[in-house]
């Protein structure tokens, strides 16, 4: 007996999301450039002020051989590289855990919740 089973597309975002490289290419991790969409993410997580920041904004290197990001904003930058590829389920392993209260309540509004980016 054959059983084939259908995985729709998913993405992870393990606790320790966080890759040596520019920063929108954190976020993109291998995806096309989409500008609206992009747009939409770096809203939805919270990293346009972030972003607005760096010295050359997301074609900032970070990580070892670049600039060093918070705790909160690396999760960030993870929450969004999850949110952008744009698939049907997410394994979210505590996305929420390194920022604070205030924060959080905002992510998940804006990601999570009813009428957050991943509902749509």
């Amino acid at each position: 007996m054959r059983v084939d089973f259908f995985f729709p597309p998913c993405t992870a975002l393990p606790l320790c999301p966080f890759v040596d490289c520019l920063c929108r290419e954190n976020i993109l991790f291998g995806r096309r450039f989409d500008e609206y969409y992009y747009g939409r993410v770096l809203d939805a997580c919270e990293l346009y002020a972030d972003i607005a920041m760096l010295s050359n904004g997301d074609q900032t290197d970070v990580g070892e051989k670049g600039i060093s990001l918070s705790g909160g904003q690396k999760a960030r930058v993870g929450l969004a590289r999850a949110v952008y590829q744009n698939y049907d389920i997410y394994l979210l392993d505590d996305p929420l855990s390194a920022v604070d209260a205030h924060v959080g309540a905002q992510l998940f509004h804006n990601v999570i919740g009813p009428g957050g980016i991943l509902r749509n």
